[in-house]
């Protein structure tokens, strides 16, 4: 209705703020049979997302939460590119072979000119694709040598990603899983040997366990392969999943050797999304070169009017965050890498220290290998456990993880933080006083049984 060519009231009030009872509830089970609108829509969405927890004040992931905004701009101008289509975006693809070049480059690869590897939807695909090429290339040698291929395994520590147990699985591998021992928490030379036999496809090394951010030895474990081949014959190779660590040691601790420099090192991976400084989801896989990558993996396709190769598990999927990636590449250089990962670094090995010194608390790792670290509980204290501190924390907006080790050391249960860029030292120390706070709360009243309180609460 219009007055003199003004607005009625009633139509200058927002369907954000006053929506009948049916376009307010959201449908949970079927399609509804006409549409809020996009504006409503987003509303109602938004509101139920306000329920999340802060993403920046995460400390359990390892995935990026924080891009610098003209990335963020990026990835959203390029949203609708797939990445599969190379015919349609000829310069997306060549981002991408620019990519597997710098990556080749950081982790040492032999020879000149192009690398060997992909883009992939994550790190949990890239480590499927490696260990596919890694059974392909040992069935490949077993039928040369005439003899069964009915039983491979895998070895690797129990501290694996769940992704290497989901590879097992699909591709009927048997996982060979190496316990914690003691104050072991990771695969060490002396076990994987062991664990090796005929049927063996590789070893699995982890540049950056999930548990505790520590480095698995991956030039002792080649070094013992390679004298486990002198004196037996049999030729391991090894993958290594380097998820996050491969876009952090090559900048922040270029000393350690654990890339193709070793030539038992046949595979890497690594995760864009994470250390890579990319939104979700990006990663990436390498081969040494074109012999460690069985032709027979590789598709051609005929598609949209040209023939491209692809050796994924995914065929449409995003090209944006690609782009982003060549994108942080450019903008940062390495020096800007190395920086960004120094501050990580360093932000890390302040918390450890400083949570090592509020007293109940032991670290197990210190932030000195990934910006990662786990910490526990002293053996005296009683009264209260980490999942008590984790949910304490959670009451301030931190995502602390609390949780058990692995089989063979499930009596060790841990926190976890995982520093990130965006993670300032300011906000290192706003983490801390909350830390120091709630500790002292638990040192003087112990875990509080909510269901009990909530019940004699009630009665009052």
């Amino acid at each position: 209705m219009r007055t003199s060519g003004v607005d009625h009231p009633a139509s200058l009030i927002s369907s954000s703020l006053v929506r009948d009872a049916e376009a307010a509830t959201l449908p949970r089970h079927r399609l509804r049979d006409t549409g809020t609108g996009s504006g409503v829509a987003f509303d109602l969405i938004t509101n139920e997302l306000m329920l999340d927890g802060s993403a920046r004040l995460n400390l359990a992931t390892f995935v990026t939460t924080w891009m610098p905004p003209k990335a963020a701009e990026l990835l959203a101008a390029t949203a609708d590119k797939n990445m599969i289509d190379k015919d349609e975006y000829p310069q997306t693809a060549e981002l991408e072979k620019r990519c597997v070049n710098i990556l080749g480059d950081l982790w040492n690869a032999p020879g000149e000119g192009d690398a060997v590897g992909t883009s992939t939807t994550g790190s949990s695909e890239a480590a499927m694709l490696g260990g596919m090429a890694l059974k392909w290339r040992w069935r490949a040698r077993r039928r040369a040598e005439g003899k069964s291929t009915d039983k491979p395994n895998l070895v690797m520590g129990a501290n694996v990603q769940v992704c290497w147990d989901k590879f097992c699985r699909y591709w009927d591998v048997e996982p060979r899983l190496v316990p914690m021992e003691g104050e072991r928490f990771h695969l060490d030379a002396e076990h994987a040997v062991a664990a090796c036999d005929e049927n063996t496809i590789g070893v699995v090394a982890i540049l950056g366990s999930t548990f505790d951010g520590s480095y698995e030895p991956v030039a002792e474990i080649a070094a013992g392969l390679d004298d486990l081949a002198l004196r037996t014959g049999l030729d391991v190779p090894i993958h290594v999943d380097a998820a996050s660590g491969g876009f952090v040691a090559p900048f922040i601790q270029p000393d350690v050797v654990w890339d193709f420099r070793l030539p038992r090192v046949q595979s890497i991976n690594a995760s864009g999304h994470k250390y890579g400084l990319v939104y979700p989801g990006v990663g990436w896989a390498l081969w040494r070169d074109a012999d460690a990558l069985p032709e027979d993996l590789v598709f051609r396709v005929n598609y949209l009017g040209g023939e491209m190769p692809t050796f994924a598990l995914n065929f449409s999927r995003p090209g944006g965050e690609v782009v982003v990636q060549y994108y942080m590449f450019l903008s940062l250089g390495r020096e800007g890498y190395t920086a960004v990962q120094a501050a990580s670094s360093a932000v890390a090995r302040h918390l450890a220290a400083e949570i090592a010194e509020i007293g109940p608390y032991r670290t197990l790792t210190d932030g000195s290998e990934l910006p990662v670290f786990a910490f526990t509980l002293k053996p005296e204290v009683i009264n209260y456990t980490v999942f008590d501190v984790s949910e304490r924390l959670r009451e301030r907006g931190w995502l602390v993880p609390a949780y058990t080790f692995p089989e063979n050391r499930e009596d060790l249960s841990v926190l976890r933080m995982v520093v990130r860029a965006g993670m300032t030292h300011d906000m290192a120390e706003l983490l801390l006083d909350d830390l120091r706070g709630q500790t002292a709360v638990l040192e003087r009243h112990g875990a509080v049984d909510r269901e009990a309180a909530g019940r004699k609460a009630f009665a009052h």
